[in-house]
C-alpha cells in the first residue's frame, strides 16, 4: 500500500527541456567549438550533469569547463525559461491534503534544484529533497530513492517513485519501490515501458487516481 510519493524534478515536476537544451548547445559550442544533435545532448538527462559531460569529451579539463559554462549560462536563464507542469501545484496540494507525506529525489544538485523548487513555491508541499551531491550513489543506482525513502520514515516498498527518464524507473525499482512513468517529460514512451514501471501516467493529475 503506498503510504508517500517521491518525485523527479526535471522533466517531472518542472518543465526544463528547452533550458537544458539551450545550456547543452551553449557549452558544447563555447568548450569543444562544434555543435551535436540535440538526441546525443539529451541523451542522459537524468543523470547527473557531470555524468553526462563525459559523453562529450575524455579530457577532464574540457570535462570541467563545460561543466562551468553549462552551470553559468542555465544560472543566468534558469527562471526565464523554467516553467511547472500543468497541474503540478494542484496535484501537490491534493496529495498533502490527503495526507501523503512528499518528496524530490533528483539528479540535479540541491541547491540548483530548489532554486526551481523555490521559484514556484513548490518546495511548500515536500518533506525532503534529496539532490546529486546529497548521496553518493546516483540514479540510475537505487541509493538516491530509498534515502528518500528512508526519510520520510518509510521503506520504499511504501512508496511511489515518478520520473519520466529510464534512470527514474531503474533506480526505483531497484530501491524495491512502486514505479511510475512519467509520459509527459522528455523521454519516449517505449524508452520508460521497455524499464518495466508498474504504472504508466499521461499527466500528473494521474498520479492521485493511481492511489
Amino acid at each position: 500500500m503506498i503510504k508517500a510519493i517521491l518525485f523527479d524534478l526535471d522533466g517531472t515536476l518542472l518543465d526544463t527541456h528547452d533550458l537544458i537544451l539551450e545550456s547543452m548547445q551553449h557549452a558544447v559550442r563555447e568548450v569543444l567549438q562544434k555543435d551535436m544533435a540535440p538526441e546525443r545532448l539529451m541523451a542522459k538527462v537524468g543523470q547527473p550533469l557531470s555524468t553526462q559531460m563525459w559523453d562529450f569529451t575524455d579530457d577532464q579539463k574540457l570535462h570541467d569547463e563545460l561543466l562551468r559554462v553549462y552551470r553559468a549560462y542555465n544560472e543566468v536563464k534558469h527562471d526565464g525559461m523554467v516553467q511547472p507542469f500543468d497541474g503540478v501545484e494542484h496535484t501537490l496540494r491534493a496529495l498533502v491534503a490527503q495526507g501523503y507525506p512528499l518528496g524530490v529525489v533528483t539528479s540535479k544538485r540541491h541547491e540548483a534544484a530548489m532554486q526551481g523548487l523555490r521559484l514556484f513555491g513548490l518546495d511548500a508541499y515536500l518533506e525532503c529533497m534529496i539532490g546529486s551531491d546529497d548521496w553518493p550513489e546516483h540514479k540510475p543506482a537505487p541509493g538516491p530513492v530509498a534515502h528518500g525513502a528512508a526519510l520520510l520514515g518509510l521503506d520504499p516498498s511504501a512508496c511511489l517513485y515518478v520520473g519520466d527518464s529510464p534512470f527514474d524507473i531503474q533506480a526505483g525499482n531497484g530501491a524495491g519501490c512502486a514505479t511510475a512513468a512519467a509520459l509527459w517529460g522528455m523521454f519516449p514512451k517505449p524508452v520508460l515501458l521497455a524499464e518495466q514501471p508498474d504504472y504508466v501516467c499521461e499527466g500528473i493529475r494521474d498520479v492521485p487516481c493511481l492511489l
